[in-house]
C-alpha cells in the first residue's frame, strides 16, 4: 500500500521499531480482552486504541451469561461488579397485541441467569488495569495505526503515530478489533458483506422511576421500535427507526423527536423535555456485515471488525470476546513459539464463524418482525414456520439460551497464568 509522506516515512527510520508477539488494533471489548487473555499466557502484547480514554458514551453495555462465566474463570467476576452495574433477567415486547416475553434469563442454568449492565467504559478500564499487571503487555493510547506493513505476502506490523510521533511496530501477528467501521479492515482490502437492512439508532437516556418495569423492554408501533434497558434509576434508550428516517424527523427539530417517543411510549410524556437538543442524542447507522475470510498471512480481523452485529439483543459485545477467547485459546502457543500460520487463523474463524452467522440470520429475523409490525400500527405480521417452531415446549428456551450463550459458545481452555509481574 502506498503511503506518500516523506516526512513521516523519515521519522520512522529515525526510530527503532517496537517488538511483540502480537500488536492488536482496538481497545475495545474484543482487543481488551484478548490482550489480557495472551499476556497472562506470555504472549508479549501491544494494544493501540485511537482515543485518549475510555471516558466516553458507549452504547453496548450488555454482558450476557457466557462473558461472566468467562469473569469466573479468570476470578475477576467480583472485582468486576464493585462497579455500577444492573442484572436484568426479561426480555419484553410490547406491541398493540400486547406484551410477550422474548426473553427469560432467570431459567437459565448457570449462576449468571441474567444480562449484566456495565458502562463499557469501566469495562474497559477494568480489562486493561488487569493486562498492565503482565510486563509483557502494553498499551498506547491517543495512538492511530496508519497502515499495515506487508512484506512478501504477509502482515509483519504497522506504522502508527502517537503523542510521540510516528513509529514502527513489528510482529508476528497483527489482529483487528476495532469495530464495525474498522480501519483495519480496510487497510488490508477486505470486503465487508452488507447481510440485513440497515436502520438507523438514535441512542438517548431519561429518567427511569422505582415503579417502572424491569428488564429490556422493545415498544413496537408508529414506524418505529424503541428498546429501554432498565439501567437503575435510568433509561438507556435505542429509538430504531428505518434507514433514511432520522433526517425527516431530525427536520421536526427536538420537539418531533418528543412527538414520536410520547406517541409509542405515553408514560414517558412527563420526561421527555428534558431532551433539549440533539446533542443529547447520538446517531449510530447499523448495518449488519460479515467479512468472507477473516485473516490474511500475519493478519486477523475479530469482532464487529469481522462480522458487524445488529442491536437487537445486545450480544454483540458478547460475541466479540467469544472471539477473543477462540483466538487465545488457538494462538497463545503458536504466539509463544514465533511460529503462527494461516491454517491458525483460519482455525479460528472455523471455530467462531457459525455461531456467528447463526445469530445474525436470527437477529435480521427479529429486526425485520419488530419494523414490519412497526409499519403496520403494531400488529405483528403472521408468524413464521421457524416462530412456529420455537413454540413449541422442547424449543421454548432457546431463544433465551442463544442470547445468553450463542450456539457454541467459546470457553477458555487455559485457567491457570502466569503469575503477574507488576510494572514498577
Amino acid at each position: 500500500m502506498a503511503f506518500n509522506n516523506r516526512n513521516i516515512l523519515a521519522a520512522e527510520r529515525g526510530k527503532a521499531a517496537l517488538q511483540a508477539d502480537c500488536i492488536i488494533i482496538g481497545g475495545g471489548p474484543a482487543g481488551a480482552v484478548l490482550s489480557l487473555l495472551l499476556a497472562r499466557q506470555g504472549v508479549s502484547v501491544i494494544l493501540f486504541e485511537a482515543q485518549k480514554d475510555f471516558d466516553r458514551d458507549f452504547r453496548g453495555d450488555s454482558l450476557h451469561a457466557v462473558v461472566m462465566e468467562l469473569m469466573d474463570d479468570l476470578r475477576l467476576t467480583e472485582r468486576l461488579l464493585e462497579h455500577k452495574h444492573s442484572k436484568l433477567k426479561t426480555l419484553t415486547m410490547v406491541s398493540a397485541a400486547g406484551a410477550a416475553r422474548v426473553a427469560d434469563f432467570s431459567r437459565l442454568p448457570t449462576h449468571h441467569n441474567y444480562m449484566t449492565m456495565v458502562a463499557q467504559k469501566d469495562f474497559l478500564n477494568f480489562m486493561v488495569a488487569e493486562a498492565k499487571r503482565y510486563a509483557n503487555f502494553r498499551v498506547f493510547m491517543a495512538t492511530s495505526v496508519q497502515r499495515l506493513i506487508e512484506e512478501e505476502g504477509e502482515i509483519r506490523g504497522v506504522v502508527f503515530n502517537g503523542p510521540d510521533g510516528p513509529q514502527e511496530a513489528r510482529c508476528a501477528l497483527t489482529v483487528g478489533a476495532d469495530g464495525r467501521t474498522s480501519r483495519t479492515r480496510q487497510m488490508a482490502g477486505i470486503d465487508l458483506v452488507k447481510f440485513s437492512q440497515a436502520v438507523d439508532v438514535l441512542w438517548f437516556r431519561l429518567p427511569r422511576y422505582p415503579h417502572e418495569p424491569e428488564g429490556v423492554l422493545y415498544r413496537v408501533g408508529q414506524g418505529a421500535v424503541m428498546g429501554q434497558a432498565d439501567r437503575s434509576d435510568v433509561w438507556q434508550i435505542s429509538y430504531i427507526i428505518r434507514k433514511g428516517t432520522y433526517q425527516k424527523l431530525r427536520a421536526q427539530g427536538i420537539e418531533g423527536l418528543h412527538r414520536s417517543v410520547t406517541t409509542l411510549v405515553p408514560e414517558l410524556a412527563d420526561r421527555v423535555g428534558l431532551l433539549k437538543d440533539w446533542s443529547q442524542a447520538s446517531l449510530l447507522s447499523v448495518e449488519s456485515g460479515y467479512v468472507r475470510r477473516w485473516y490474511r498471512p500475519g493478519l486477523l480481523l475479530i469482532g464487529d471488525a469481522a462480522h458487524v452485529m445488529s442491536p437487537f439483543g445486545g450480544v454483540g459485545i458478547s460475541y466479540a470476546i467469544q472471539d477473543a477467547v477462540a483466538a487465545a485459546n488457538v494462538l497463545a502457543g503458536p504466539l509463544r513459539s514465533g511460529r503462527v500460520g494461516v491454517s491458525h487463523l483460519a482455525a479460528v474463524q472455523r471455530r467462531r464463524e457459525l455461531p456467528t452467522r447463526i445469530s445474525q440470520y436470527y437477529q435480521a429475523m427479529i429486526q425485520d418482525q419488530l419494523l414490519a409490525t412497526a409499519a403496520n400500527e403494531g400488529i405483528p405480521p403472521k408468524p413464521t414456520l421457524l416462530r412456529r417452531l420455537l413454540r413449541l415446549p422442547g424449543l421454548r428456551e432457546l431463544p433465551t439460551r442463544l442470547l445468553a450463550f450463542g450456539l457454541w459458545p467459546a470457553r477458555l481452555q487455559a485457567k491457570q497464568s502466569i503469575p503477574p509481574n507488576i510494572h514498577q
